[in-house]
């Protein structure tokens, strides 16, 4: 089994990160309609611009007409994760916390499977958030492995 084009373009796109000091934080390889869309999401603490985009994506494409890893014709499309930026690692929960999160778990945790709020704490095992219920406010710890989607969340409050 070859590896997925997502793993070969992370490992082709990693160093051009690190050289221009950009966090990679997501490759995705999908297909929209008919056509088939290479995105891959950076970022930095400063936020990224059009520039870095641009630059990603120039050096990005050169290695992958010389990789040439996959067969069909798609979009490349370098940009910022936005303002509901998933949280993939460790790190990325860490640097959440505090702030409005949503997520996703594969199975109901107090008969919920969604839920919004602050992220009060996270310690590898377990995602703590402050939850609001009406005009009350709970804790809901979540283990970690339970966790199928997480993403910052925009609250309009």
């Amino acid at each position: 089994m070859s590896k997925k084009v997502t793993e070969v373009v992370e490992e082709l796109v990693t160093p051009i990160l690190e050289d221009l000091q950009l966090e990679l934080v997501e490759v995705e390889y999908v297909k929209e309609g008919k056509s088939w869309f290479l995105r891959v999401y950076i970022d930095k603490e400063t936020g990224v611009d059009i520039e870095d985009c641009g630059t990603v994506s120039e050096k990005l494409s050169e290695k992958l007409d010389e990789v040439d890893p996959i067969p069909q014709n798609y979009f490349l499309e370098v940009s910022s994760p936005g303002a509901e930026r998933p949280l993939k690692k460790d790190k990325d929960f860490q640097k959440a916390i505090g702030k409005n999160v949503y997520i996703k778990t594969y199975e109901p945790i107090l008969n919920e499977k969604e839920f919004e709020g602050t992220l009060t704490a996270f310690d590898g095992q377990e995602v703590t958030l402050e939850i609001k219920i009406k005009t009350r406010k709970k804790t809901v710890v979540i283990p970690y492995d339970k966790v199928a989607k997480a993403r910052l969340a925009i609250s309009f409050s």
